[in-house]
């Protein structure tokens, strides 16, 4: 099932976000250096040559010398675009990017979307089956019933590639999960249990074979129609749906669910009544997948029979039967394997292996992106959150197994303790735990003020925080200045958001009398404060976190960082025993560094590299990383000699004395810390693995190396992030786009940058 989340935007906003920048979600990046004539002849003629003549020898070596051991084609004509219906091959392409986007978010496997434009599905067939030899898997996307089942079944026959249409077996194999699971709960067998399917598509006839493939009986499993339950000798109906027809005298879906256990709808909006389930067996199990919109809500549903379990497709409610959790982890264990299929056994595999999962102890992060709350095996959670860092291990493992149990793993895996060590590192976690802390902030929304709400940038970048659901932007501005903006960019009711003027403020006296208490001593008359809180936005801002009404701030656009920090601390302190300083997140494909002081300590004391050492590694280890800091400078352990050396050293003997319980070292120059191959030359170094905290000798390095890598790697850098200070506050760079800002935001909100 799709994703809901009730988020909500304008189709402006929906249509910037796919045209900024370069047009579209996804892009080809070459994996092998291109730099010098002899990458290019090596890369193309006359190297090329070689690898086609290995594979023209022997056709398994394209998965060693090409890409397509890691590449999936998602593929559809277009004929059930998500809730859209039929709007044809062309209108399918942003959903099949986003499915690309996906693949690789979560299982790091590769993807090019095609759009074929027929709706025969012999010329599907002979399109699709002609490409064989460009890819390791076929994805099949939002193909209408029953042609889907042509299309399947005939390019399973022909391919010796996996093959498998999502919409089908993808929501089949969650929901088999979380029946397996509300089972166990409820005390029940699938052997016994009674079944009612209502519908009779794509999804809803893989759902009921896979069930009945791991145990359901045929004849305890009543599928309905539109027209009502689909028996035994009834006209009209096709193949697909006769093979699930049974003896009954059962006609109507109420009839249907007179003592039923499970009720399992792939069918529309309120198509189960409240009266309908009151006649279920006891502790009924209820799976309401309609897209968007389920056939009964969980409230109405526990509110006539509250001993009830329920699943829905959203993810606004518990159990959120979600595709996300199979599609990608499956693709990633056939492809590992070089499966000829996916089958039956792979895919009862992987639902095994999700039920598995949730009954598994939570791990902390997932607990956190609830906000806090104790998630644990129930009736509530029966199936594990998407973000769960597990799924990639454990599915793509149990469906590599299964492929090689049933015999179609080419490649068998000797090591699975090595595989599976080999899964977890693929995903970079920086990626997926900021996942983790958007929907953390999502669950504990906060009221964060955007100070320079009159920029276009920062006024996107607070849209997005509040149809995110992240909590309630607080507008620094001209009134008239920024409804007028908010109406350029497509909202509809800008009166809804809180706008603060400065110069109108009913806060403005509690503002000054606060302001001028702090500022009397310091050369400072009240005129010049209420002339501050009246003509400053970053003054005015911070005193409304100061005072409580925000609890952050996000600032930075329109001034340079020095400028913005200075009008800040005018305001507000540092936190208790705290020093200030800033973070840069570089995050590579597989690995992301944490870099500190890059902002405010100018020459850093012993104790304050210390201190920047200890709060940076409380970030790192807040976003999923097991801290391991290396103290940089330009002489690793005294060579060469130099005057600036000894407060690094200093700092190293302050943790010495007061073991903080991660890894650190110093003083080392920057490829000591991060490449292997020198790390050798010093086997007395205490880091087990390359650094990945860099803890900067001073601002003068820190800032322009932090500048320097964020103009070379681009969208792969974050921050600056602030630390430090009495209240969550954040300085983005004047560079930053509205994501940047966004970002920004959220990690206040959520807390983590503190």
């Amino acid at each position: 099932m799709a994703d809901e989340d009730n988020v909500r935007f304008t189709e402006r906003e929906a249509l910037f976000f796919h045209s900024t920048g370069r047009p579209g979600k996804i892009e080809i990046i070459a994996s092998k250096p291109m730099a010098t004539q002899r990458d290019l002849s090596l890369a193309y003629s006359p190297g090329v040559a070689v690898p086609v003549l290995a594979i023209a020898k022997n056709p398994a070596d394209a998965y060693e010398y090409t890409a397509k051991g890691n590449l999936v084609a998602v593929i559809t004509n277009g004929t059930a675009i998500l809730g859209l219906g039929n709007l044809g091959a062309l209108a399918s392409k942003p959903v099949m990017e986003g499915k690309a986007v996906l693949f690789k978010r979560f299982a790091d496997v590769d993807s090019i979307d095609i759009e074929l434009d027929t709706e025969d599905p012999d010329k599907f067939i002979e399109a699709v089956a002609l490409m064989e030899p460009s890819f390791g898997g076929i994805n099949l996307e939002d193909i209408k019933a029953p042609e889907c089942f042509i299309i399947e079944q005939a390019l399973k026959e022909r391919l010796k590639i996996p093959v498998m249409h999502d919409d089908q077996h993808g929501t089949a194999i969650i929901s088999a999960a979380g029946l397996l699971n509300a089972c166990f709960l409820t005390g029940r067998e699938f052997s016994t249990v009674k079944v009612v399917v209502n519908g009779a598509g794509a999804a809803a006839i893989a759902c009921t074979a896979l069930i009945k493939a791991m145990g359901v009986r045929h004849e305890n499993v009543l599928m309905c129609d539109r027209k009502g339950v689909i028996y035994r000798g009834r006209d009209g109906i096709d193949q697909f749906k006769s093979a699930h027809a049974v003896d009954t005298d059962r006609r109507t879906l109420e009839e249907a669910l007179v003592g039923a256990d499970i009720f399992l709808g792939l069918s529309a909006k309120d198509a189960l009544k409240p009266e309908m389930i009151e006649k279920m067996a006891p502790q009924p199990i209820i799976f309401a997948m309609a897209n968007p919109d389920p056939e009964i809500t969980p409230p109405d549903a526990k509110r006539v029979r509250p001993d009830c379990i329920v699943a829905t497709g959203r993810s606004d409610y518990p159990n959120q039967v979600n595709n996300v959790l199979g599609f990608p982890f499956i693709f990633r264990g056939a492809l590992d394997v070089r499966a000829t299929a996916i089958n039956d056994h792979m895919k009862i595999a992987a639902a095994r292996a999700i039920a598995e999962l949730a009954r598994e102890q939570v791990p902390e992060e997932v607990a956190a992106a609830y906000g806090g709350k104790s998630m644990q095996f129930g009736h509530d959670y029966i199936i594990p959150a998407p973000f769960d860092p597990r799924l990639m291990e454990v599915v793509s493992s149990a469906v590599a197994k299964g492929a090689m149990d049933s015999g179609v793993a080419q490649k068998p895996i000797a090591d699975f303790d090595a595989y599976r060590h080999s899964l977890k590192s693929r995903l970079n976690p920086t990626t997926s735990v900021l996942t983790h802390v958007y929907a953390q902030a999502k669950l504990n929304p906060k009221r964060v003020v955007f100070a320079e709400a009159e920029n276009e940038i920062v006024l996107r970048a607070a849209i997005q925080f509040r149809s995110g659901g992240y909590g309630e932007p607080l507008l620094v501005g001209r009134d008239q200045v920024v409804r007028a903006k908010l109406v350029e960019l497509g909202i509809e009711k800008p009166d809804s958001y809180e706008i603060h003027n400065a110069a109108i403020s009913p806060h403005v006296p509690a503002m000054v009398s606060m302001l001028y208490e702090r500022l009397k001593r310091r050369g400072f008359m009240e005129r010049d404060v209420r002339r501050m809180v009246n003509q400053d936005r970053n003054v005015f801002a911070s005193a409304l976190v100061k005072l409580g009404h925000a609890d952050a701030m996000i600032t930075g656009l329109t001034r340079p960082f020095a400028q913005s920090m200075r009008e800040i601390r005018r305001v507000l302190d540092p936190a208790p025993d705290q020093v200030p300083f800033g973070i840069h997140l570089m995050i590579g494909k597989n690995y992301t560094v944490f870099l500190a002081d890059t902002t405010i300590n100018e020459r850093p004391t012993a104790s304050e590299l210390a201190h920047i050492a200890r709060g940076t590694a409380e970030v790192a280890k807040r976003l999923g990383h097991e801290p391991r800091v290396a103290f940089l400078s330009y002489s690793t352990f005294g060579n060469p000699s130099g005057r600036w050396l000894e407060s690094i050293r200093d700092a190293v003997a302050i943790l010495d004395a007061n073991p903080p319980g991660f890894e650190y070292e110093g003083e080392m120059a920057p490829d000591a810390a991060l490449n292997p191959l020198v790390m050798a030359n010093y086997p007395f170094s205490r880091l087990s693995a390359p650094a990945n905290v860099l803890v900067m000798p001073g601002l003068q390095s820190a800032n322009l190396s932090a500048k320097l890598l964020r103009e070379l790697a681009g969208n792969a850098t974050i921050g600056p992030m602030l630390i430090g200070m009495e209240k969550p506050v954040q300085i983005a760079a004047m560079t930053s786009n509205a994501s940047d800002v966004l970002t920004l935001a959220v990690l206040a909100a959520a807390g983590v940058a503190v």
